[in-house]
């Protein structure tokens, strides 16, 4: 799915929280930072014309829910940490016609010297 033609474009980068994701014990008894990124299309257009907060997307409140789903219940992959993040944004937020979402695991138990791995997801309204 690729992004809608002509929208505008909210990003919320470097949102952390300590989540208990992952396929080991120890990740999901000790926990460990995950770190999201959102890109948000949407319409800003009448916001900026009334400079009105209730005709955009509240990015504080985007915010919130994806800390909230870090904190949330444990999953095995961050595949799917993603892909309910971007759910639970287009469930949410109506104004928002798509988004991708981006989770860091910069913790992740890999033997070899890394700066980051990542899974990027994008959804939008059908």
């Amino acid at each position: 799915m690729s992004a809608p033609a002509q929208t505008d474009i909210i990003t919320l980068t470097g949102i952390t929280a300590i989540g208990y994701h992952g396929v080991f014990d120890h990740e999901k008894r000790d926990g460990q930072p995950f770190i999201v990124d959102a890109v948000l299309h949407t319409d800003i257009s009448a916001a900026a014309a009334t400079d009105d907060l209730t005709k955009t997307a509240h990015y504080g409140e985007v915010a919130e829910v994806i800390a909230a789903l870090i904190r949330g219940d444990a999953f095995d992959l961050i595949e799917t940490l993603t892909v309910r993040i971007a759910e639970a944004i287009l469930d949410g937020f109506p104004g928002i016609s798509g988004v991708q979402v981006t989770v860091h695991k910069p913790k992740a138990p890999i033997q070899v010297p890394f700066g980051d791995v990542s899974i990027t997801a994008y959804r939008g309204r059908s």
